[in-house]
């Protein structure tokens, strides 16, 4: 497999490693933000396990996406994290039963066909 392609899929992983990061964390975090000050917010994120796997997560993506940019161009990486928003929205919508709407759809839509067009013009 070549070296770029390897590079793409690490990058796509790390993208889901972030988006995986952020449902995490708010999973580990009260519903309806039942600690409306921001201490107790804070002391309750310090003490959720979810919080810590979401940041370690962060970590992990961040240690791999050194890699990623020592093989990627940066013009082409960076728009990958874009689809983040599609993972997490999607995600969102499914494990975290947030709500669905057709605007959040299309928004994800334009994400996907723009990192697609960036992805076609990847030179060998």
């Amino acid at each position: 497999m070549p070296m770029k392609t390897i590079a793409l899929v690490l990058a796509v992983f790390c993208v889901l490693l972030s988006s995986a990061a952020q449902l995490a964390m708010k999973r580990g975090l009260a519903p309806g933000g039942a600690h409306a000050d921001v201490a107790g917010t804070y002391l309750q994120a310090f003490t959720s396990p979810l919080v810590w796997l979401g940041l370690f997560l962060y970590g992990a993506s961040a240690v791999l996406w050194l890699w990623v940019l020592s093989r990627l161009d940066v013009s082409l990486a960076y728009p990958l994290v874009s689809l983040g928003f599609v993972v997490t929205v999607g995600l969102g919508i499914v494990w975290l039963g947030e709500p669905f709407s057709w605007l959040r759809v299309a928004g994800c839509t334009l994400i996907v066909i723009g990192v697609s067009l960036l992805a076609l013009d990847v030179r060998a």
